[in-house]
């Protein structure tokens, strides 16, 4: 009985990991609307953080991560 929950235990455990290591997968837009929705999106998700970028205080830890990538304004 204890063999049989420690293995079911191990599948479960697996089975999670394996889960979490799928990539995502996003088809190519095939229209002209669907690449200008992903340019939007695109262009939507840097503004917003180029906004975290620029409003969080330089000694906060998360700084460093929100900016990577990010040009940063002149002040």
């Amino acid at each position: 009985m204890t063999r049989a929950l420690i293995l079911a235990g191990l599948f479960a455990l697996a089975a999670g990991a394996s889960a979490c290591a799928v990539p995502i997968y996003e088809p190519e837009p095939t229209s002209v609307y669907q690449w200008e929705r992903r340019q939007q999106a695109a262009e939507r998700d840097y503004a917003e953080r180029q906004r975290l970028c620029r409003i969080t205080k330089d000694d906060d830890p998360r700084k460093e991560e929100l900016c990577r990538g990010v040009e940063r304004e002149n002040r």
